[in-house]
């Protein structure tokens, strides 16, 4: 079967991607530039991909900047990146409004181009709290619009979406993948700062799987 996955560059993505890989999918992936302040996660995604010779698109959709400054997320934003753990009050800011549907609706418009079944992403049970579009009713209605949009059913899936990322990296690992390869800071420094609720999130995942973050942190 061919399938389109929705490609970022962090950790939760790339699992995604070798899932689809290792259960015999023909994978076309495709990353979004939407103006991320984040964007060296693109760089991530390319090498990944180039390695693993996976058909590989990057869009740039950076128009989303003028309309989407409010979150800190976003390179022309003037708020700083929160730290800590993930929480609604000191994370809601990285919410990029109605992000995913954005990504998922081009992925779904880029499946039935290319004539695959399936969009997957990497939407997680750490996330409902926070970002809507990760909730398990958002990826049930979007799937009942996409056989509804077009003549060709493409069904969105999320793999992990009952799950959260410290089962995604412990599936990760017995996958034999390297983490190295992924960036998952929402900021886009030179290394990883540790201390945003990405990061957190990350080196938390590695600890209670009793494993070792091969990504280099500022602290």
């Amino acid at each position: 079967m061919k399938v389109v996955v929705i490609y970022s560059g962090g950790m939760d993505s790339f699992t995604v991607l070798h899932r689809a890989i290792k259960t015999g999918h023909e994978v076309l992936a495709v990353s979004f530039n939407y103006g991320q302040r984040h964007n060296k996660e693109l760089d991530y995604a390319r090498r990944v991909c180039a390695e693993a010779g996976v058909v590989h698109d990057v869009v740039d959709i950076t128009a989303m900047q003028s309309l989407m400054s409010n979150s800190s997320l976003m390179a022309n934003s003037a708020e700083d990146i929160p730290e800590g753990h993930y929480a609604a009050e000191n994370m809601k800011s990285t919410v990029v409004p109605n992000r995913n549907m954005i990504l998922i609706s081009l992925a779904i418009g880029y499946a039935v181009n290319e004539g695959a079944s399936e969009v997957w992403y990497g939407a997680h049970s750490g996330d409902h709290t926070i970002y809507p579009d990760c909730r398990p009713e958002f990826v049930e209605a979007m799937q009942a619009v996409s056989l509804l949009a077009n003549f060709e059913p493409v069904k969105v899936v999320a793999p992990y979406l009952y799950d959260d990322k410290i089962v995604i990296l412990r599936d990760g690992l017995d996958m034999g993948l390297d983490y190295g390869q992924t960036w998952t800071c929402y900021n886009g420094r030179e290394k990883a700062c540790g201390k945003c609720g990405s990061c957190v999130e990350r080196l938390e995942a590695f600890t209670l799987n009793n494993a070792q973050d091969p990504l280099e942190y500022e602290a």
